[in-house]
């Protein structure tokens, strides 16, 4: 069994970081166990990306079949493009899903990389499938409940296959496309991309149609961002104080928070003065930005304070508790 895993490890981590056949035949411990250790962390985040994009296949299919498709309804995006073809032809919407986003995929592949294209593939493949196979009770018939909670869960399914590496509608990965090419930003490409659609449905269908997929399209980019962004919202805060000590002792005491510091040099004066200080740089969450301030109003009402939102952190001490002194 141990020649058999240092073998894996070997030929799956070893040799393929090297591009290449290696012919080494012997390994050092340390080499074995730095191999072991990156084949753990891979395996550990392919579960966890398996797992992410099936709940988002489960929601997104859901969400089409318990809330939209029994009242007709449509989204925006790719899954907006499938379902309006699907009501105005005999094409079924499992199909119209994988030949919509065909083009999605390769152009994935073609701009992001090998892995999220097969990964996409295979997520919005599996969503045709379950959407074509599997039986979920229609929940209201309301249309203003179906409009919201459709988009709710369809974006929950599209925010947690995103987490997971891959995408169930095409339409963010053309957006970046169009971006990088013609200079617009991706959300005035989605934008254009959603006009068009909500259009068409409003011409074929009816305006009432077009109008309540508005709804499920902003209920929809609402949950993603939710999904995507996390459910607390973190703050990065660079403090520029000629009291840096005692805001530095105040953060970790009072705070519980952990710092970085930087070294820095003032200009200012018409000389442009280059005086030497510390900079403060901490990532709290937006519940803890007024006690920052009030703290910092304490020590140095003078102390100049810049703040940027961040969509999600990794490491640290932010996603654990304050230390207790």
């Amino acid at each position: 069994m141990k020649k058999f895993w240092k073998k894996i490890i070997v030929q799956s981590v070893i040799q393929y970081k090297h591009k290449k056949h290696n012919n080494k035949q012997k390994y050092s411990s340390l080499e074995l166990a730095r191999g072991f250790k990156e084949l753990k962390v891979t395996f550990s985040i392919l579960c966890k990306d398996i797992f992410l994009i099936a709940l988002g296949i489960g929601s997104a299919a859901f969400g089409l079949k318990s809330f939209l498709l029994p009242s007709e309804f449509i989204d925006g995006g790719a899954t907006g493009i499938a379902l309006l073809v699907s009501e105005l032809t005999i094409i079924s919407l499992p199909i119209m899903l994988i030949i919509i986003n065909i083009p999605f995929v390769l152009l994935g592949y073609k701009i992001i990389n090998k892995q999220f294209a097969i990964k996409t593939a295979l997520a919005i493949t599996l969503l045709a499938i379950v959407t074509a196979f599997i039986h979920f009770p229609s929940v209201t018939h309301d249309k203003l409940l179906v409009a919201i909670f459709g988009g709710f869960f369809l974006g929950a399914g599209i925010g947690l296959a995103m987490r997971g590496g891959a995408v169930l509608d095409g339409t963010e990965v053309l957006a970046l496309y169009m971006s990088k090419r013609f200079g617009l930003t991706i959300g005035d490409v989605i934008t254009i991309i959603n006009i068009v659609v909500f259009s068409i449905a409003a011409y074929f269908l009816s305006i009432d149609t077009a109008l309540y997929a508005m709804i499920t399209y902003l209920a929809a980019a609402k949950t993603v961002d939710f999904i995507i962004e996390g459910i607390e919202e973190y703050t990065g805060v660079t403090i520029i104080s000629s009291h840096n000590e005692e805001i530095r002792s105040m953060i970790i005491n009072t705070l519980g928070r952990g710092l970085t510091v930087y070294k820095g040099k003032r200009g200012y004066g018409k000389r442009g003065s280059t005086d030497d200080i510390d900079i403060i740089y901490i990532v709290i969450t937006r519940l803890e930005i007024s006690k920052l301030n009030t703290e910092i109003e304490k020590i140095d009402p003078h102390a100049f304070v810049i703040m940027h939102s961040i969509k999600d952190t990794k490491g640290g001490m932010v996603k654990k508790r304050p230390l207790k002194h």
